[in-house]
């Protein structure tokens, strides 16, 4: 065999929505609330156009909806009071298998973050339903970072914040967006197949040989730290 593999050098970082949470719905839901409540419809794809990106982004930079900084984030803070107010009445759904890669790694030592466009406040709220907040050696979410992805910043600052150096992190991610901010990243690149499908993700690195991930997943189950460990073999 090889070189033995020191998980210790390795870490993972977790996008949240699609990665962690089976949200798609319940942002939606959100998203659907705020257009009717403000007058609006939201345009076709609008989850799989959005997703991974961040609220004010959406707001006033894609659709237009406001003009300026203030109303954008006035906007976003009442979608995510109503998304709240969705998973205090519906709890939340993690990706199968996810709590249990989450624990392998964990007890192989292997340290973990996320980096998410979810508001703080959301990623707080579900990690404590889930039990898992005390898992992460960081979080990063839209409030710590001045550019959303695809570019590199979340996950760069997850990387600084668990003293691990780029190239020796795996990024898992559901999102076009978040796939493209770790490539910006110099991460390895998980895709986990829940808003896009493996054939999505097969068919975008046939293309192109720069938008390849490192693998591609339908969800944890059954991932561990071998499965880690084939990443950066």
């Amino acid at each position: 065999m090889g070189e033995s593999f020191n998980f210790m050098k390795h870490a993972a970082i977790f996008d949240w929505d699609g990665v962690v949470v089976d949200s798609e719905y319940k942002h939606l839901l959100s998203w659907e609330m705020l257009a009717q409540k403000h007058g609006l419809t939201l345009p076709p794809n609008f989850v799989i156009d959005t997703f991974g990106r961040r609220n004010l982004e959406i707001i006033k930079d894609m659709y237009n909806w406001v003009e300026t900084v203030e109303e954008a984030q006035a906007w976003s803070d009442e979608k995510e009071v109503y998304f709240r107010g969705i998973l205090r009445e519906q709890g939340v759904d993690p990706i199968p298998g996810v709590i249990e890669t989450m624990k392998a790694f964990h007890a192989a030592g292997i340290p973990m973050a996320v980096g998410s466009s979810t508001p703080r406040e959301n990623l707080v709220m579900q990690a404590d339903m889930l039990g898992i907040a005390k898992m992460f050696a960081a979080t990063v979410t839209m409030e710590d970072v001045k550019n959303g992805k695809p570019a590199p910043d979340v996950f760069l600052l997850g990387a600084e914040r668990m003293g691990v150096t780029p190239e020796n992190c795996v990024v898992f991610e559901d999102s076009v967006a978040g796939i493209e901010a770790a490539f910006n990243a110099g991460m390895r690149r998980v895709a986990v197949a829940t808003t896009h499908d493996v054939d999505f993700w097969e068919k975008r690195g046939a293309e192109n040989a720069e938008k390849r991930v490192d693998g591609i997943i339908k969800n944890f189950t059954g991932f561990g730290a071998p499965e880690l460990e084939k990443i950066f073999s």
